[in-house]
């Protein structure tokens, strides 16, 4: 009896292998509410209102809310397409930097209740809110604090006016999982009428320390995201992707929500890794549209990411412990496009097919050392549970282990899935996963930061009976929560389509298929339309479409729109610079190459820069086409321009003047659809101003004719 007496007292010490402690946490820990957030994993930022109607990214300030006119709108239909593409939640943008708030605010007349839908008496984040309380989805907002129609921006009367915003909309909307905020503040806008600029610090302006003590008191379930936190963080690009290496905590380096930058940013600061060992727990979130703008444009909708593509994108960012918000971006008649409804459901439905069977389930796992010596709390047995959060811990010390898993026959897989307990924090910073063959252990697969979820895709097929994980860098004993086999399904990649400066358009693919199928007539290809055998001229340009079939298996839809041919095509720019500048890099397509007027000395001034380019003969031209560099440089990135045309190259008429939003975060493609087509021989480019740089720079130009 004494004997069992004194074993008790031990164990509750943890001095026998009978019962342990558990281990001490690492570092910074999240919130129960960011717990929450991790746990969701993937949610979707809605983008409407008067940009929907003006083919604008960002509105200016001086659209008439009665543009916003949704004779259709079905806010179950968007968050129900969301729900089938496996998220978890949405975020309602309630006010973009336009101002129009699509709430009927007490705060300003530039409301939804001047608009026509619903004869001014809609509530569209209502709408939203009862159809995520229908369909069991979380919900969050999003109210811009620039505010391009506000007399009162960049006074301090204007901050009274964004927190009595966040009051309302905090206060009368039910439960919110996230507060949402980026970086876009200040700039050219109608301000009540006085069409100026206005600048602010927004490191002091908006008061952020006593702005989100709102957020806290009204929703204190609810993580708040900015640039630089404080709860989640931009990860530094609208790319959708984190680093391979990602950690969650992070101490912050940018100007933005009220931190004090030490010596400015870059997106690597901004997060793309975070920061070992930071102050804060402070993941990533990795923001990308399904389209390749936030607001709906027509000349898109051939151009929505295809369930594979959202698949890498969820792999790049859930994968790697961030989370994935995509946007989605009704159209005028207020719903979803069926494009971009059926690339949802085939997503959700990839997802649940790749992650439905663990294939580790079922097997023998032995650990090189289990904390407490045979304890069952920690045992790696739990990796192959339901439970998110119960662990195999080794002891104090044990930073090295390594994990045999006995399969329960021979199985097949490609894609390996490893969680850490992140209640005790991020522990482990390097492994590697081998795999049993012919009789000895080869390599499959190596790694860095684990945290909340690690996804590795294979690059092939692996058919094994045992599998061996090695942790080979740990600060401290490891609190591994999940190991995971799967195996994603077998597809055929989208064919990429390509045009030669000659202008020949060829239709390849990465790997060899049986054939090829395209149309050029809009219409979706099938494996009866015409085959694919040798490039093909396409002069006036046009909607390139094709998929790749083999056997009885075809691929996804590539959809490339394709402007007017440029192989007779001849581009100038100032006098004297030509040759510097190369013009001809602009005309080339070649996304790779940039016709730049950058000058060295960095202290010279941006001058207006300019592009003359000579078709060679007259043109019906339905809009302009605009490339930014592809190097994730900004320098020279247009953000202001004016296009001219002209018959004859002397006598020039304005075809449109106007503004490139969000193009430093996210250079895409920019296609300046004209009121009216235009007939002209010539056209010019003007940058009138830049993101960055005393230049102008493009990869490429263009001009659509059908």
């Amino acid at each position: 009896m004494r004997k069992w007496i004194v074993l008790a007292a031990l164990a509750a010490k943890g001095i026998c292998g009978y019962a342990q402690n558990a281990p001490a946490p690492y570092g910074a820990l999240p919130t129960k509410a960011q717990l929450n957030w991790h746990e969701m994993e993937m949610y979707c930022i809605i983008h409407f209102g008067v940009d929907t109607y003006t083919n604008k990214e960002w509105g200016f300030g001086d659209e008439d809310p009665k543009l916003v006119d949704p004779l259709n709108f079905n806010a179950a239909q968007i968050v129900g397409a969301a729900k089938a593409g496996g998220f978890k939640g949405i975020i309602v943008v309630a006010k973009h930097h336009d101002g129009l708030c699509l709430w009927p605010t007490q705060t300003t007349a530039h409301n939804i209740s001047k608009s026509n839908w619903k004869n001014g008496k809609g509530d569209m984040v209502k709408e939203y809110q009862l159809a995520c309380q229908k369909l069991g989805m979380q919900l969050g907002l999003y109210c811009s604090p620039w505010d391009r129609n506000s007399a009162y921006y960049g006074t301090p009367a204007y901050v009274d006016i964004y927190r009595k915003q966040l009051k309302e909309l905090y206060g009368n909307y039910g439960k919110l999982f996230i507060s949402w905020h980026d970086g876009a503040n200040g700039g050219d806008g109608y301000y009540g009428g006085s069409r100026e600029v206005r600048k602010i610090d927004r490191t002091t302006y908006y008061g952020w320390d006593t702005t989100w003590t709102i957020t806290r008191a009204l929703q204190p379930s609810a993580v708040l995201f900015g640039d630089v936190g404080p709860d989640v963080r931009w990860v530094g690009n609208e790319e959708g992707h984190a680093g391979e290496t990602s950690w969650a905590t992070y101490d912050p380096q940018a100007p933005d929500a009220g931190r004090q930058p030490a010596n400015g940013y870059t997106k690597y600061e901004l997060g793309v890794e975070g920061t070992r060992n930071g102050q804060h727990w402070m993941p990533a979130e990795c923001d990308v549209s399904l389209r390749p703008g936030w607001f709906y444009h027509a000349s898109q909708n051939s151009q929505v990411k295809t369930p594979y593509e959202l698949l890498d994108l969820y792999y790049k960012s859930v994968g790697r412990g961030a989370n994935l918000d995509l946007g989605l971006s009704p159209n005028p008649q207020g719903l979803l496009n069926n494009e971009d409804v059926t690339s949802l459901k085939e997503f959700g439905q990839l997802l649940k097919q790749t992650f439905a069977v663990n294939l580790a389930k079922g097997a023998k796992l032995t650990a090189s050392n289990v904390r407490g010596k045979s304890s069952v709390k920690y045992s790696p047995q739990l990796l192959v549970d339901n439970d998110r959060y119960s662990y195999w811990a080794t002891d104090d010390g044990k930073t090295t282990p390594q994990l045999v898993l006995n399969l329960a026959g021979q199985k097949t897989f490609n894609v390996i899935r490893l969680r850490e307990n992140i209640k005790l924090g991020q522990r482990i910073e390097a492994f590697t996963v081998d795999a049993w063959f012919n009789g000895k252990w080869e390599q499959i697969a190596s790694a860095t930061s684990i945290g909340a979820n690690r996804l590795i895709r294979l690059p092939r097929n692996i058919t094994t009976t045992k599998v061996r994980l090695n942790i080979s860098q740990s600060p401290v004993c490891i609190a591994l929560s999940d190991f995971g086999l799967y195996k994603e399904p077998v597809h055929l990649e989208k064919p990429i389509v390509g045009r030669s400066l000659q202008g020949e358009v060829s239709i390849q693919t990465t790997a060899p298929v049986s054939a090829i199928h395209y149309t050029l007539d809009g219409s979706t290809p099938t494996k009866s339309s015409a085959v694919y055998n040798k490039p093909f001229i396409l002069p006036k340009g046009g909607l390139v479409k094709a998929i790749a079939a083999d056997g009885n298996k075809q691929g996804e839809v590539a959809a490339v729109q394709l402007g007017l041919s440029k192989a007779t095509w001849k581009a100038t720019t100032l006098q004297g610079l030509s040759e510097r500048n190369k013009p001809a890099y602009a005309i080339d397509d070649n996304p790779n190459t940039i016709w730049s007027t950058l000058q060295p000395d960095t202290a010279q001034a941006f001058t207006p820069a300019e592009l003359t380019v000579d078709m060679g003969s007259r043109q019906i031209i339905k809009a302009f086409t605009y490339l930014p560099r592809q190097d994730k440089r900004t320098g020279g990135l247009v953000d202001q321009y004016l296009i001219q045309t002209s018959m004859d190259g002397e006598k020039w008429e304005l075809a449109v003047q106007g503004e490139f939003s969000n193009i430093k975060a996210n250079p895409v493609e920019q296609v300046v659809t004209f009121k009216q087509p235009v007939t002209a021989r010539y056209i010019r480019f003007k940058a009138l101003h830049v993101v960055a740089g005393n230049g102008a720079t493009a990869a490429e130009i263009g001009v659509i004719v059908n």
